[in-house]
């Protein structure tokens, strides 16, 4: 079997893909990570309907700490396990306290509740930070044999 050239085969995905945005509307990094958080067995789609109104009444992850499990249920009742995300997003924002302590790695993602590695994998990506991993779902299955 012939060794394949991954720069050279990879070219075409990198040519197409490259400059494309994520669907999630974001504006900064607080917003992306609790986007990803939401969109876990949900659509982005859906879920860039349901945020405006959240980050206008928590807007930086300082706010998000001051806020209480029923408070955010009525922002985020619409999202697929709502229950579960709203406090794993509590008890993320109780540990970072501030935006400019969300952590930058896969090992310090990951160790936040409700970040697994795909997850972390797409905030990296969307962040311009080191690659760590390929972002990969179920969805491939539709593009590969």
């Amino acid at each position: 079997m012939a060794e394949v050239n991954w720069k050279k085969a990879i070219q075409p995905l990198l040519k197409k893909y490259k400059s494309k945005k994520h669907p999630l509307d974001y504006q900064n990094f607080y917003q992306l990570v609790v986007m990803v958080v939401l969109a876990a067995q949900d659509s982005d789609r859906h879920i860039n309907k349901v945020v405006p109104p959240f980050f206008e009444a928590f807007p930086d992850m300082a706010a998000l700490a001051k806020a209480d499990e029923e408070t955010l249920h009525t922002y985020l009742r619409g999202v697929r396990n709502f229950a579960n995300k709203t406090r794993w997003l509590l008890a993320m924002a109780n540990a970072i306290q501030h935006d400019h302590n969300l952590p930058t790695t896969l090992e310090a993602l990951t160790a936040l509740p409700g970040i697994g590695r795909k997850s972390a994998y797409v905030i990296l990506r969307e962040m311009g930070l080191p690659a760590e991993g390929i972002v990969v779902d179920l969805h491939v299955v539709r593009e590969t044999p």
